[in-house]
């Protein structure tokens, strides 16, 4: 069993504007202090995060039967910080397609479905859904999948909403996409899922809220 193959990312950098003020990320600045139960404090110290107006996300396992078999779509996503890793920072080599991953559908909850809890996730993921792999669904069609879970609490406060839904890969259309160039031209694969879970262990599959999603769809459903 192969795996599908992985588009191999060039990402040309044609001049370094970082910002030193706003952006769509928002470097954040505090001095701050910690007050332990105790009453002890620590030091003052400086740290560094970053903010950016949609913050959370959904990541949708979107899954049906073939011929007795669960199936599970994947896409891939182009990610420049990962292409870009300094060479002085690779503890081990790196694959030509570094930068290209295979994720499940994910994407931003927008501030206006922030706003409704609950339901604002549900209709964010079927939004995600429809623009990401070109399947509509109702929003009472996603699951939920257990808790979210922090990414990557280090840096950004951004929680990861995990969600599943059966689909009909009949009615599968042309996926309506973001309007972003990282999003033209992905490839979008439809996988057993026994399949996806040995790309796991192969490393393969290297998105940690891909990984995430798939064991817990497997402790539900079983394989």
């Amino acid at each position: 069993m192969s795996n599908p193959k992985l588009p191999i990312v060039d990402l040309q950098v044609l001049e370094d504007l970082s910002p030193e003020g706003s952006g769509f990320l928002r470097l954040r600045r505090h001095r701050l202090r910690i007050r332990r139960e105790d009453g002890s404090e620590s030091r003052a110290f400086v740290y560094d995060s970053v903010h950016r107006p949609a913050l959370d996300a959904v990541v949708v396992v979107a899954h049906f039967l073939r011929d007795g078999r669960r199936m599970v779509y994947l896409r891939s996503a182009i990610r420049p910080p990962a292409a870009m890793r300094p060479l002085d920072c690779r503890p081990l080599p790196e694959a030509p397609t570094l930068g290209s991953l295979w994720e499940l559908p994910a994407g931003l909850v927008e501030p206006d479905e922030c706003r409704l809890g609950a339901l604002g996730l549900t209709r964010s993921a079927a939004r995600e859904l429809e623009e990401e792999i070109g399947i509509a669904l109702a929003p009472e069609a996603m699951r939920p999948l257990g808790p979210a879970t922090f990414p990557s609490a280090g840096v950004i406060g951004e929680r990861h909403h995990f969600f599943e839904a059966e689909v009909d890969p009949e009615v599968r259309r042309t996926p309506g996409e973001d309007g972003s160039a990282l999003e033209e031209a992905a490839t979008i694969v439809e996988l057993e899922l026994a399949e996806a879970l040995e790309m796991l262990r192969s490393g393969a599959i290297e998105d940690g809220k891909t990984e995430i999603a798939l064991r817990r769809f497997v402790e539900r459903h079983g394989r």
